[in-house]
């Protein structure tokens, strides 16, 4: 079951896609912030913003923080 639910998120994104998007996204700057702090350096990704016990599961993290509101996102032209 995903955590947090689909209307959760998609009361924070315009549809279904954006919801993903945003989130695929996030997760994969997430992964690269605990990848640069692994080698020592500290990068230009910012931490995860929310509190989470997903042990180190870079989606549900960046679920939480659409959920939450947390992640902004607009339409390129």
């Amino acid at each position: 079951m995903i955590k947090p639910r689909v209307d959760k998120l998609l009361a924070n994104a315009d549809s279904h896609y954006a919801a993903v998007v945003v989130s695929a996204k996030r997760a994969r700057q997430i992964n690269s912030y605990f990848h640069n702090i692994s080698e020592g350096s500290f990068g230009e990704y910012p931490p995860p913003m929310v509190e989470t016990n997903s042990e180190r599961n870079y989606l549900s993290m960046a679920l939480e923080e659409l959920a939450e509101n947390k992640l902004k996102y607009e339409y390129r032209a």
